[in-house]
């Protein structure tokens, strides 16, 4: 069921407790503009102030089947100056930012073309399956840009600085196949069943507990830019705190009980 009204973009509560955000502009290839990143804003802020035992998971995905999103409006673009578009940049990382914040994982289903801020969308969730048909690419020096909203950032990170410096300099596109040989994404699956692959996937991750997964997700993010001892302290942190929650004590009993554990994310 659809629970909040946006005009570019649609969100929506599937089972398990997952949520859905699919961005809608079909027309425009699901280009991003100033109203779906403030829409996507909204839904996220909205996201995560539900409890984990309402949501689960985020799956990110683009209506129809040419696009997961191509890039940033061009029209918008045209018409920014020097200000204007560093605002604009900032506006874009900070929203993608708090896809690494917000505190359920979000999956990325990759139908069609996701190039330019639509392949940064991509790259800012935390894994991403792809359709057969999928397309990547940061084509921005073909407009006599670079990507700004976290591309020449996590690209590096995703794929290695030597293969990122290549796709960028030449803006050139690859498909799922070679996004998958390079590790850009984690799966390759036909058009048609893109999103019962994802729904699989997300269903298991919903059906752990809630407050682990949380907390494996902070501990990935913030071990990955330090050192291993400085990251086995963080580690440690995390798996500390979460004695101090009941699905722990109902994990443990469930595995001795033999049984399914009911996680309740408190």
């Amino acid at each position: 069921m659809t629970e909040f009204s946006y005009n570019t973009i649609q969100l929506d509560i599937k089972d398990n407790n997952v949520w859905v955000l699919t961005i809608k502009r079909p027309e425009a290839l699901n280009a991003l503009n100033a109203q779906v990143l403030s829409e996507m804003a909204d839904a996220l802020r909205q996201i995560g102030e539900i409890n984990f035992e309402n949501a689960r998971v985020l799956v990110i995905t683009g209506s129809g089947e040419k696009a997961f999103v191509a890039g940033a409006d061009i029209k918008e673009l045209a018409e920014l100056d020097s200000e204007r578009a560093h605002a604009f940049a900032q506006r874009g990382q900070s929203i993608f930012h708090e896809l690494n914040l917000l505190k359920i994982p979000v999956v990325a289903a990759v139908n069609g073309f996701a190039l330019g801020g639509g392949m940064e969308l991509a790259l800012a969730c935390d894994f991403i399956v792809a359709s057969e048909n999928a397309k990547f690419g940061l084509p921005e020096v073909s407009l006599g840009l670079i990507p700004g909203f976290g591309g020449t950032v996590r690209l590096a990170r995703a794929v290695g600085i030597r293969k990122a410096r290549e796709l960028t300099y030449t803006g050139d596109i690859i498909t799922a196949q070679e996004a998958l040989s390079l590790g850009l994404v984690n799966r390759v699956v036909p058009a048609a069943e893109l999103m019962n692959a994802v729904m699989k996937i997300v269903t298991t991750i919903s059906s752990r507990g809630p407050i682990a997964v949380a907390a494996a997700k902070k501990s990935i993010n913030q071990a990955y830019e330090v050192d291993i001892e400085e990251g086995q302290r963080i580690e440690s942190g995390h798996f500390a705190e979460l004695f101090a929650t009941e699905d722990v004590r109902e994990g443990t009993r469930a595995f001795i009980e033999k049984r399914k554990p009911a996680f309740k994310g408190t």
